[in-house]
């Protein structure tokens, strides 16, 4: 049985019987599904349920100052760790997994999955409840970190080989890919010194504004959004027919985004806002996006309108970057920021996942086919209209720009709940009831199925 769990490492998966090539595909299988189910718990429960219900107090009372900073924050760290640094880490280690072998790697994964879920949970916990927390923030931020790291040795043979490759010869993608990694980094570090300082220092578990901000564009600019450049100049390109993405435009983004966040962290906010557009502006135009495509989409086993919401999401992020700028001229309390903020990890993050997930993940995780293809396009459409009327109302209501907007702020949560439950329901139901893989007119590899 050892034998056939853990071929060795000098032997590739193609020259594998059929049947040790399946029984490592399966483990490699649970274990994505691990990182993806326990994002899904964060997107929908620590992550937008506590959002829902951060909005509906916040607007039953008209006033931010209601509600207090550390619940926010916690709603903030459960969204963009808990669930985009899940999905991030589990496909990372699956892809790496396909050209590695191994009982130290088979076991690694699962190591990182209980280091990264507990810091989440204990992060989300401590923030929320206030319990111990001195304790358990330094905690949560160490056991994070340690996962990152554990993840970054796993994964390491493929940052070692594009290194010896020369700076030249890397494609653009793994560049994005390489900055998300880096910047990804340098937030949990960030949050490991901050949290330190918090319980040794503070009077609550909560960052100081400024220091939130800064934090905030090193977590989303820093870390997610160049991951998904990377994966869209890497994927997005073939799944939606377009042409091969331009390299140099994707490069000089890189390049402003980086400098972007560098001045934010500097407390530049107009100038690093004005980086963050160009950047955002070159990417998109680095991925042809808007021009006419080259051959049909990639939609077999998924809605038909896959495509066109890959280009709402870039619409969101230029619509992120612009509020990002007027929020330094303009925002008196609160409003526009949020608002930008929103518009980047729902409309642009959020779409990105909702899109991209029903793609790939099915098939990473074993079985045939998305369970519902209807649900993956009325998820879609739930999340982006409630996400128009958060970003249009959060404006008007907490700049005191129109009061009955108030009133409609919580319609919006209750649009991108939905969206998220239906989400997340549908990839539960494709990897409990579709069809696996393996089903197929090979005997051998029926049999491993059932025996493994």
């Amino acid at each position: 049985m050892t034998t056939v769990l853990n071929p060795p490492p000098q032997v590739s998966q193609r020259e594998l019987p059929p049947i040790l090539a399946f029984a490592w595909d399966r483990r490699l299988s649970r274990m994505l599904r691990a990182y993806v189910l326990a994002g899904l718990f964060f997107m929908l429960l620590p992550g937008t349920f506590l959002g829902v219900w951060n909005l509906i107090s916040i607007s039953s009372n008209r006033s931010v100052a209601a509600l207090s900073p550390s619940w926010i924050q916690a709603h903030g760290h459960a969204q963009i760790f808990g669930w985009l640094g899940s999905f991030i880490l589990g496909i990372g280690l699956y892809s790496s997994g396909t050209a590695r072998r191994g009982m130290s790697y088979t076991v690694g994964p699962w190591i990182c999955w209980f280091l990264w879920t507990g810091g989440v949970l204990l992060r989300w916990a401590a923030n929320v409840y206030q319990w111990h927390w001195r304790f358990l923030l330094p905690l949560s931020a160490v056991m994070e970190l340690s996962a990152f790291l554990l993840y970054r040795k796993l994964s390491s043979h493929k940052l070692s080989s594009a290194a010896s490759s020369g700076a030249a010869q890397k494609p653009a993608w793994m560049l994005a890919v390489m900055c998300g990694s880096y910047g990804f980094l340098a937030a949990l570090i960030m949050n490991v010194v901050a949290v330190t300082y918090l319980a040794i220092q503070g009077g609550s578990p909560a960052f100081p504004h400024i220091f939130d901000q800064r934090l905030l564009a090193l977590m989303t600019y820093g870390f997610f959004v160049p991951f998904i450049w990377g994966f869209s100049a890497r994927w997005v390109s073939i799944f939606a027919g377009l042409e091969a993405p331009r390299e140099k435009f994707l490069i000089y983004a890189i390049v402003f985004n980086s400098a972007g966040v560098v001045l934010a962290m500097f407390g530049l906010p107009l100038l690093a806002s004005c980086f963050l557009l160009i950047a955002s502006a070159l990417a998109t135009l680095s991925l042809r996006l808007f021009e006419p495509v080259a051959r049909p989409a990639k939609i077999k086993g998924i809605h038909s309108s896959f495509p066109h919401f890959l280009r709402i999401s870039y619409v969101w992020l230029i619509i992120s970057a612009i509020l990002g700028i007027v929020a330094v001229l303009l925002d008196h309390f609160g409003g526009i920021w949020g608002a930008a903020r929103h518009a980047l990890t729902v409309g642009f993050a959020a779409t990105m996942v909702f899109a991209i997930g029903p793609r790939v993940l099915p098939h990473f995780a074993g079985v045939k086919k998305l369970f519902s293809p209807a649900a993956m396009g009325f998820s879609l459409l739930l999340l982006n209209l409630g996400c128009l009327l958060r970003v249009t109302f959060e404006i008007a209501a907490y700049e005191h720009l129109w009061q009955p907007a108030w009133r409609i702020l919580p319609i919006s949560a209750i649009l991108e709940l939905s969206a998220v439950t239906l989400f997340a329901a549908n990839l539960l139901f494709t990897f409990l009831l579709s069809a696996s893989l393996v089903a197929n007119s090979n005997p051998e590899i029926s049999l491993a199925a059932r025996r493994f």
